[in-house]
This record gives structure tokens, C-alpha cells and sequence, in this order.
């Protein structure tokens, strides 16, 4: 807990002073709900404010914001990405920007197994008979991932569960990501790799042995995203 709040305010701190830094503070603060995914209505909502008011500074209507509405704009941003299990925080904490984790989200709601295998265009590679909820997705370059996550920072692909859907892109043989599933403690709903060259039956052995199901799709990091949106 520690370590997540000091990389909040580290975060909180960086992004108001690139805002107070920037030429266009307005730009800046739209480049920023961009990057939380997050709307003028979501924002002006916990300010307590007009959608206007958003609107003309971004648009630079409005010009120089100051300290005190900046503070609370970065505030809101951070306490709805927190809502939503921190995907631009955990990000951002791995301190490698989007190089590792391409994509992270929490489900309102439990997605049946089948279900999200149909939403992704999946096929099981690995002969188990598991029917488990899927609560929510990582989408991790397996590359990048490998040199560059701790074990500590493995925790953090996790989110809010380990109930949901690892996605691993630029996969050539699949061995890498099973041996990192089958070492660490925590276990995933399902493993997916992401048009892989194709799958080792040592990958397809591992998946058996941990009973972790694993998935191949031809779908893109970005069509999967679009495909999960509603989930």
C-alpha cells in the first residue's frame, strides 16, 4: 500500500506540473483525461462543476487554470482510475509507460469462460474442461515483460484479481509466459496468447498441469480492446 500511494502522488505531482509547465495548460489537461480515459462529464461530475468549464479550458476559452483547480482535476482523474482498479497508475508505476502493460481492466460484471472466448474469437489450445468467471484482463507485451517485471511488478498485472484473462502479445512459441504463470504464486483465470507463430506442447503441457486455460486469438491488442469494451 505503501508503494501505491507514494507512486499516486509521484503521478499527482508530475501531471500538475506538466500542467503548470505547459504552454498550453488547456491541451495538457485534455492530452491527460485522454490517457485516463475519462470524459469532461466524468470529470466535471466529481468536481462539482459544468461540463463548460471543462470544455473552455481545454479548448483554451479559458486560459491559465489555476493551482487549486488543478490539484483537484489531477485528484479526480487519479480517484476514477482507482475506481476503476488503476490501470494508468499501474501502468505508470512499472515505470516503463505503456511498453509492458499495452492495456488493464476490471468487469463490472463476471464474464462466463465461453462467453469471452467468443468475444475474442478464441481457441482453447489446451485440453481442459474448466469453467471459470472472467473478472477482468492484462494485455502485456511477453517481451518486454519477461526483461523487464519483478516479481513484485508481476503482482500488479493482477489488478483487482486474479480471476481474469492474461493476454500476452508477440509470442513466438508460447514457453516464456506459461513458465512465468507455472513459477509465480498467483494463477490467472485463463492465458492468451496473442497470434502466436505457433504454440509449444510444452506451453499446452504447463497450462494442463496448472489447470490454467490456454487460449490463442488472431485478433489485434487493439480489436480486443474494442471487443471487451461492454464487457
Amino acid at each position: 500500500m505503501e508503494n501505491s500511494d507514494l507512486t499516486m502522488r509521484e503521478l499527482t505531482f508530475n501531471i500538475a506540473g506538466e500542467i503548470v509547465m505547459s504552454d498550453n495548460p488547456g491541451k495538457t489537461i485534455k492530452k491527460w483525461r485522454e490517457e485516463f480515459d475519462v470524459t469532461q462529464k466524468d470529470i466535471a461530475e466529481r468536481m462539482h462543476m459544468n461540463t463548460s468549464v471543462i470544455s473552455d479550458y481545454e479548448t483554451g476559452r479559458r486560459r491559465s487554470p489555476g493551482a487549486n483547480f488543478i490539484r483537484n482535476i489531477v485528484e479526480a482523474m487519479i480517484e476514477i482510475d482507482g475506481e476503476r482498479g488503476s490501470p494508468v497508475i499501474l501502468r505508470h508505476s512499472l515505470g516503463t509507460g505503456n511498453k509492458v502493460i499495452i492495456d488493464i481492466k476490471e468487469f463490472f460484471y463476471d464474464v462466463p469462460f465461453d462467453k469471452f472466448i467468443r468475444m475474442i474469437d478464441g481457441k482453447l489450445a489446451s485440453k481442459l474442461d474448466i469453467k471459470r468467471n472472467i473478472r477482468g484482463y492484462t494485455i502485456l507485451d511477453s517481451l518486454t515483460a519477461i526483461l523487464e517485471l519483478t516479481s513484485f511488478d508481476y503482482f500488479k498485472v493482477y489488478g483487482w484479481t486474479s480471476e481474469r484473462a492474461l493476454f500476452f502479445t508477440n509470442v513466438e512459441f508460447g514457453r516464456s509466459p506459461m513458465i512465468a504463470v507455472r513459477v509465480h504464486p498467483l494463477k490467472p483465470a485463463m492465458v492468451v496468447y496473442i497470434r502466436p507463430k505457433r504454440v509449444d506442447e510444452l506451453a499446452i503441457r504447463i497450462s494442463e498441469l496448472e489447470r490454467v486455460p490456454l487460449v490463442t486469438t488472431d485478433l489485434s491488442p487493439a480489436e480486443i480492446k474494442e471487443k471487451l469494451k461492454t464487457a
